[in-house]
């Protein structure tokens, strides 16, 4: 089989275009789902949440909060679990780079996740605790 060149990753134009990113976000997607724990985890916990969200008695921007920061979570693993495959492309023996970039992408989702149970707690505490 011929290496693809260049051009091959060439985008095209109009709507052509837009159907080829689409799939290629479906194979990230299915990807992410078949191959990190994490995301999977991540999206399960979304899943539960959502209709919560959806259906609790709050105005439309804690809505848009609340489901923004699931959506947040989901979007800062996608982009770790692309570093980690870059970094583990690259090589696997241990680097001290490699490490950083890793922890780093570790320490966005940990900020992402945190920033879940802030939301959540502050536009539910008052409602329903107090």
């Amino acid at each position: 089989m011929e290496e693809p060149t260049a051009m091959d990753f060439k985008s095209t134009g109009g709507i052509k275009r837009v159907f080829k990113a689409a799939g290629y976000s479906m194979q990230g997607f299915i990807g992410a789902w078949k191959n990190e724990a994490a995301f999977r985890q991540e999206l399960s916990l979304a899943a539960v949440m959502l209709p919560f969200a959806i259906f609790l008695d709050v105005s439309t921007l804690e809505r848009i909060a609340l489901i923004g920061v699931l959506a947040l979570v989901l979007i800062v693993e996608l982009l770790n679990s692309a570093v980690e495959a870059a970094i583990d492309r690259i090589g696997v023996e241990k680097h001290e780079l490699s490490g950083r970039a890793k922890d780093l992408g570790s320490a966005a989702v940990f900020i992402s996740l945190a920033m879940v149970i802030f939301v959540w707690v502050s536009i539910l505490a008052p409602k329903y605790l107090f």
